[in-house]
């Protein structure tokens, strides 16, 4: 474990490139390091592993933050199946690049997602018709009340659409390693979402090569600024900022999008609410904040913003968004030393 550092910038460490100061940022490069500095610490140690979905306050945080660079993949058979373990720090993209090259189908189209392998629980990362909760077998986490290590099945982690036990309640545990459950394949599963399909020439049902796949769903994040790029500043975004939301039928707005849900609520899209409440594609300050000009949902640092200015003109487009349709959007980041303000 690397000492203790104090008063380090946190914005070079998020991919907004935003943010002030941690009181003290300590590295942990092993699962031990990793529980000792959250147990010894207590409530005032924040995780940070990649950084591509937290808006950290412009004033930092007065607390300790741990870098999570823990590493460690492993495979094992079970049945026809394959259990991969990765530790929480491993890079996601790199381990979706290794599963496809091994021929392991299930995450394929989760490629080009930033940041680490122990986030992806958290928000239930989802893409192109893909998500965690699809593959997880397991979650290895410590539980910062009791100081215990456990092994949660994947019911105990309560995934919804972006969400999770461990996003409710952020407080309770910490992510240490992944357990997905992949199947030994040269061809993806079914395409379910249209674009990847047409991309793919695929006919609806159809799957592809696992290499295709994951190609295909690279180019199509490249198109919409979603594919870090230290030259490109519709990269320096936490993704997409609002999720989807939920409607009931009679609320939803004529015109717009409709993916009928079980629960019976409908779900709609935010980039089309959004561009129809007149925020189009480079909407903002051009130095500072503004939308992506490659993607309405990802709001961006073109060089000289402050998260003060993102959170204004994400309430801005919140506030246009109710006040034309009546629906509210949420925010998909994880807020760092301030709340999301609606």
């Amino acid at each position: 474990m690397h000492g203790y550092v104090p008063w380090v910038r946190l914005a070079p460490l998020t991919t907004l490139r935003l943010g002030g100061p941690a009181r003290a940022l300590v590295e942990a490069r092993s699962e031990d390091e990793l529980v000792e500095t959250v147990l010894r610490g207590g409530e005032e140690v924040v995780p940070l592993a990649g950084g591509s979905n937290v808006v950290v306050a412009d004033e930092g945080l007065d607390a300790t933050v741990v870098r999570v660079l823990t590493r460690g993949v492993s495979m094992s058979r079970d049945g026809d199946d394959v259990v991969v373990r990765a530790a929480a720090g491993e890079p996601w993209d790199a381990l979706v690049d290794r599963c496809v090259a091994e021929g392991l189908a299930g995450i394929e189209c989760l490629a080009g997602i930033p940041g680490s392998t122990g986030a992806t629980p958290i928000q239930n990362v989802g893409a192109y018709g893909q998500e965690i909760a699809d593959t997880l077998a397991a979650v290895r986490v410590l539980d910062r009340r009791t100081g215990a290590i456990e092994e949660l099945p994947p019911q105990a982690c309560r995934f919804g659409y972006r969400t999770s036990a461990f996003k409710r309640d952020p407080g309770h545990r910490v992510v240490l390693e992944v357990a997905l459950r992949l199947r030994r394949a040269t061809v993806s599963g079914p395409i379910r979402y249209g674009e990847l399909a047409r991309a793919l020439d695929a006919a609806p049902g159809e799957g592809a090569p696992l290499a295709d796949v994951r190609e295909a769903v690279l180019a199509l994040r490249r198109r919409k600024g979603m594919v870090l790029d230290p030259d490109d500043h519709d990269t320096w975004s936490a993704g997409s900022f609002f999720t989807n939301p939920f409607v009931a039928p009679g609320d939803l707005p004529e015109g717009a999008p409709a993916f009928p849900q079980p629960d019976g609520t409908v779900k709609t899209s935010a980039a089309w609410l959004i561009e129809q409440a007149g925020f189009c594609k480079g909407y903002g300050d051009p130095r500072g904040i503004a939308i992506s000009s490659k993607h309405t949902l990802a709001l961006t640092n073109r060089g000289a913003g402050t998260t003060s200015q993102l959170v204004a003109l994400a309430r801005e487009i919140a506030d246009g968004v109710r006040e034309r349709f009546g629906v509210r959007l949420q925010p998909e980041p994880v807020f760092l030393g301030h709340a999301w303000p609606g």
